[in-house]
Parts: structure tokens; C-alpha cells; sequence
């Protein structure tokens, strides 16, 4: 989980007052808890409800075809999402700057902490003091962050351009 200094950066809060605000309407909700020492961990019971979804079998996105429902087996959404726990967060898109690589405001997504990236991964990056999400780009000793919509442009860095996490996974509730 996130410290509360790195989330009143994530979510440009200005005091870390505003976090605890929010941190204590997650744990009120029952989302996070405190170890004993009094860093964050999601809930056991917010692990237990999303941890095992049955899965079912295939689906054809092709021509339709004769699909028999069974049970194969259970996937655990944190094994098939999540590779380094300690690193990984969630956070909620606000903007279209991404709609062409299928990302879209309200859609949350998973990241994991990182300070570099190759070229063409979708970053969270702070950039001249400012945090978005883009496609990082890199040509030699050039960097930029590239949006996926042909109605914004291509960021380049003035000061600084540091990565903070990489995209894992998107997820969307229809």
C-alpha cells in the first residue's frame, strides 16, 4: 500500500491530513487495515471476497459457437494480477488522454511502483512536478510521455520526467 505522503502526492491532496481523512473512511468501510505497526494493508475480508472467481471455460469473440458451461478451476485475481504485492496499488482514471489504448475515465488501474520503463509501457510518471499517465517514449538520450489520443500532445519534459509506477492491468465495471 501506498504511504500517506505518496498518496497525497497520487491524489495532489496538499496536506497529509486529507489522506487520513480518506484512509479512515477505508478503514470504516472495511477496505484497509493497519498492521501493528500502522502501515495500511488491504482488509482480510476485502482479500477474501475478490480472491477465488470461478472460471468457467472459454468464450468465442469469433463466430458464435456450441459453449458448454463447467467449472474448470478458480482464479485467484491477486496470482493473475498482481506479481509484486508489496509495489502494487490502484488507482482511478480521471481524463481521456488514453481512450485509443482502451482506457478510459472511471476505469481503475493496477500499477506497480517503478523508476524506469521501456519504451512504449503505459507509466505513471511526474512530470515538471506533475503526475499523469501515458505511454512512455524513449529515442537515445530522449524522453517524452505520448498520450493515446490524437487530441493531446506529446508531453516533454522541461525539469524533470521520472517514472513512478508501470500499468499492469485495466479494470472496468460495465
Amino acid at each position: 500500500m501506498p504511504t500517506y505522503s505518496e498518496m497525497m502526492k497520487l491524489f495532489s491532496f496538499k496536506s497529509k491530513n486529507a489522506v487520513f481523512r480518506v484512509v479512515e473512511k477505508l478503514i470504516e468501510a472495511g477496505l484497509v487495515a493497519k498492521d501493528h505497526l500502522g502501515r495500511l494493508l488491504p482488509s482480510e475480508s476485502f482479500q477474501d471476497n475478490i480472491a477465488n472467481v470461478p472460471m468457467l471455460g472459454f468464450v468465442t469473440a469469433g463466430f458464435p459457437a456450441i459453449v458448454e458451461e463447467e467449472m474448470t478451476d478458480t482464479v485467484n485475481l491477486d496470482d493473475f494480477l498482481i506479481k509484486n504485492k508489496p509495489l502494487t496499488y490502484m488507482l482511478e482514471v480521471d481524463g481521456d488522454s488514453m481512450i485509443d489504448a482502451h482506457i478510459e475515465k472511471g476505469d481503475m488501474i493496477l500499477v506497480e511502483k517503478a523508476n524506469i520503463a521501456k519504451d512504449m509501457q503505459i507509466v505513471i510518471a511526474e512530470v515538471d512536478g506533475e503526475f499523469t499517465m501515458k505511454y512512455f517514449r524513449k529515442e537515445g538520450n530522449k524522453v517524452w510521455l505520448q498520450p493515446a489520443n490524437k487530441n493531446y500532445k506529446p508531453i516533454y519534459p522541461t525539469q524533470s520526467l521520472n517514472v513512478v509506477a508501470v500499468l499492469k492491468a485495466v479494470v472496468r465495471k460495465y
